[in-house]
C-alpha cells in the first residue's frame, strides 16, 4: 500500500462577532500536518479564521496560500488541483487580467472575482475551495462536483467550521462528540 499526501484547509466562522481563538485554528491546521507538510498559512479577521497545510507541487516558489484578490478584499485558501487552469489563465489574460504567480490558486481568486459563483462551472478539477470576503464579510466554500477532496463541516447557533479532515475537526472545542 501506500499513502497519499495532499493539502489540506479549515477554518471558523463564529457568528455574534465573536473573536477567533488563534490556538484553536493552529491546532485544527497541526491536526492536517501529513496532509501537507511543506507549508502553512493562516488568515484571522476578527469573527472569522481560516488555515491550509500545502504539499508543493504547482509553483513551488509563488504558490504559498493565503492567496489574496488584487484589491486585498477576498482571500482565497485551496486543496487540490485545477487541470484545465494554464487555459482559463490564457482567457483571463485576454481579458487583462494580469497574474502574479503561475499557482492555479491565483486563477481560481482572478474567476471568482470575475463570475462569483458562477466560477465553479469553469473549473476542471478536484478541489476544495475557501473564500472569504472582508468587505461583506461572507464566506464561499465549495468543493468538485465528485467530492474527490474531502470537506466537512459543522454548524451551530454559535459557529460554523469546516475542514478537509475530520480529525481536524473534531479538534475543535465547539464540536461536542457523542453517540447519537
Amino acid at each position: 500500500g501506500f499513502n497519499i499526501i495532499m493539502c489540506g484547509i479549515c477554518g471558523v466562522l463564529n457568528f455574534k462577532d465573536r473573536l477567533i481563538n488563534k490556538d484553536d485554528l493552529i491546532n485544527m491546521n497541526q491536526a492536517m500536518e501529513l496532509r501537507g507538510p511543506d507549508d502553512s498559512g493562516y488568515l484571522i479577521d476578527n469573527n472569522f479564521g481560516m488555515a491550509m497545510r500545502r504539499l508543493s507541487i504547482i509553483d513551488l516558489k509563488y504558490g504559498s496560500q493565503p492567496i489574496y484578490s488584487k484589491d486585498k478584499s477576498k482571500v482565497l485558501i485551496f486543496n487540490g488541483e485545477i487541470y484545465n487552469y494554464v487555459e482559463l489563465r490564457e482567457s483571463l489574460e485576454k481579458e487583462g487580467v494580469s497574474f502574479r504567480t503561475n499557482s492555479d490558486s491565483e486563477v481560481i481568486i482572478e474567476l471568482f472575482e470575475k463570475h462569483g459563483y458562477e466560477c465553479l462551472k469553469y473549473l476542471n478539477g478536484m478541489f476544495a475551495i475557501c473564500i472569504w470576503d472582508s468587505k461583506n464579510k461572507n464566506i464561499f466554500l465549495a468543493r468538485d462536483r465528485l467530492g474527490i477532496k474531502p470537506l466537512f463541516y459543522y454548524k451551530d447557533e454559535n459557529i460554523f467550521i469546516f475542514s478537509s479532515s475530520i480529525n481536524s475537526l473534531k479538534i475543535h472545542p465547539s464540536i461536542k462528540i457523542k453517540i447519537n
